[in-house]
């Protein structure tokens, strides 16, 4: 009897497509389909389609335009420091990290040839040998632990510091050996190390002013808060190298500019298109969608150590002013899934399924506002073109407030300087959080106490002792009951309101080759560059 694959999803076909661009022989990907359960000749039917998906051959040459949605002088090409879209697409063209989240949302081999551990706390690490910078240096040990350490050293202000501090020991055992000690177990740590942040570079490494890494371009030309130009790096380690000769990255904050600029072929990649614009888009055969939703979000946040948050009576209020359905529909054009308060989405296994999103509820929202004595009384709600979306969801939260009498203004402030002057810092504003792979690492950065990106200065000592407990769980029941458990905290507790997670939408022109979804975010989780092509 012949097997055939009845649950095969377009994860599934995501993996064996990611495993032809590799360059699998088709050896490999039937031994792989085979140990999946699948037959031969069911097999071959599924890599004649794979194949069929990827049959455009790739073309090497041109140059690439693309326009992300925001920028700032603060740019740079430190990846400890890495903030914005802006800061990952050029790390992600000019470094690599030790491993790699796949299209498939399997963790891969990158600068690592295997990462290894009996207990999840002492890892191994091996390295790939013959490995070169940029300058020519080739790749060692050294520059691991050096890279590493970075991130606990806080006159570097490693945006991972509260990553790195679980590594108790980072130490070279030979010249591509890497010991890294944790100091409570955590399975975790080679998804861990496939973060933008965790790029490595070269031992000794201070200045940033350009980029020596290893990655598949040169960084020619950086122009913080402007431009960047990165130029194919003929000695790339990876076989297939760049396609492009080079590629440019700059911002365009304004959504119909960046879609105007597509549409005239000014660039080739417009990111994050905001759904109102599609109607542009669609009917042109020159350019075309490209749709992902990975948890990323535009969230509303309310500091709970100034007012007005310090009274838990108007966080409660808001959770019920949100009409998430509105925001879903009429904001996002359908382009996402109703959230409910917390991080994890519903594309991370760890999603508690049995946490309802809040109602919409104007009465219990004004029961809330009167009781906390601010109902009427002026309240901005800063918003920026940057956060996405965001001036939109305002103004809706805006008119719903006002039908119950509450004062909810909307402070539009511009992209530029808006992460370093209003995020983490005004009383209520909005942020725009990229996917993360997994809940121990969208906990660590965004709600343990001394979180570096925590919007709404939540603190709690329960939830700091089960984050650390969770990572060190092996019993994968007790784990996922505990994640649970914390994403219930963050939605009652937490000051952070996420109406929805937000399907990424980046249009490109049609002549765009190689663009897969990646559960890292849009842009094929920011790394396009290297694998993207083309067509004459």
């Amino acid at each position: 009897m012949t097997k055939t694959p009845t649950n095969w999803t377009s994860r599934d076909d995501a993996a064996v497509e990611h495993m032809i661009r590799r360059g699998a022989s088709r050896r490999e990907l039937l031994k792989m389909l085979m140990a999946s359960g699948v037959a031969v000749a069911a097999g071959g039917t599924l890599l004649s389609h794979a194949t069929a998906a990827v049959a455009a051959t790739p073309t090497t040459g041109g140059t690439l335009k693309a326009a992300g949605w925001s920028s700032s002088t603060a740019d740079t090409l430190d990846p400890a420091k890495a903030t914005l879209s802006t800061d990952y697409v050029r790390c992600c063209a000019y470094y690599n990290r030790l491993t790699f989240l796949g299209g498939d949302g399997n963790v891969q081999m990158e600068l690592a040839d295997s990462i290894e551990s009996d207990d999840a706390q002492t890892w191994t690490i091996k390295l790939k040998s013959g490995v070169q910078f940029h300058d020519g240096k080739t790749l060692s040990a050294d520059d691991v632990v050096y890279s590493m350490n970075r991130h606990l050293d806080p006159a570097v202000g490693s945006k991972a510091n509260s990553l790195a501090k679980q590594m108790a020991e980072i130490s070279k055992v030979d010249d591509l050996t890497v010991k890294i000690v944790l100091a409570e177990p955590n399975a975790d740590l080679p998804t861990i190390l496939s973060l933008h942040h965790f790029m490595i570079v070269a031992d000794g490494t201070t200045d940033f002013t350009t980029a020596n890494g290893t990655g598949a371009f040169k960084s020619e030309v950086f122009e913080p808060g402007v431009r960047s130009i990165g130029v194919r790096n003929d000695n790339y380690f990876k076989p297939q190298g760049a396609y492009l000769d080079s590629f440019e990255f700059f911002a365009i904050p304004d959504n119909n500019a960046r879609v105007n600029a597509l549409l005239s072929g000014d660039i080739q990649l417009a990111a994050a298109v905001n759904p109102r614009s599609l109607r542009m888009v669609e009917g042109n055969d020159a350019v075309r969608t490209s749709i992902s939703t990975a948890g990323n979000y535009t969230n509303l946040n309310i500091r709970l150590d100034v007012a007005p948050g310090e009274q838990m009576d108007f966080v409660e209020g808001m959770k019920s002013l949100i009409n998430r359905e509105a925001i879903q529909k009429s904001v996002l054009r359908g382009l996402a899934e109703i959230g409910n308060d917390q991080p994890v989405s519903s594309a991370n296994r760890y999603h508690n399924p049995n946490l309802a999103p809040r109602d919409f509820d104007p009465e219990k929202a004004k029961y809330h506002f009167e009781k906390a004595g601010l109902l009427g009384v002026e309240i901005p709600m800063v918003a920026s073109d940057a956060a996405g979306s965001s001036v939109d969801m305002a103004t809706v939260v805006q008119q719903a407030g006002a039908e119950i009498g509450m004062n909810l203004t909307v402070d539009r402030v511009p992209s530029d300087g808006y992460w370093s002057n209003y995020w983490l810092k005004s009383p209520v504003h909005f942020g725009n959080i990229n996917p993360r792979p997994t809940p121990d690492i969208l906990f660590s950065l965004l709600y343990a106490s001394d979180a570096p990106w925590n919007e709404s200065h939540y603190k709690s000592e329960k939830f700091d002792k089960m984050m650390i407990e969770a990572r060190g769980a092996l019993d994968e029941e007790k784990r996922t009951a505990m994640y649970w458990e914390m994403q219930e905290m963050v939605a009652n507790e937490a000051g952070t309101i996420i109406p929805a997670y937000i399907s990424n939408v980046d249009a490109v022109t049609s002549k765009l080759g190689g663009l897969e979804a990646n559960p890292l975010g849009g842009m094929m989780g920011y790394a396009f560059a290297e694998y993207v092509w083309l067509d004459a």
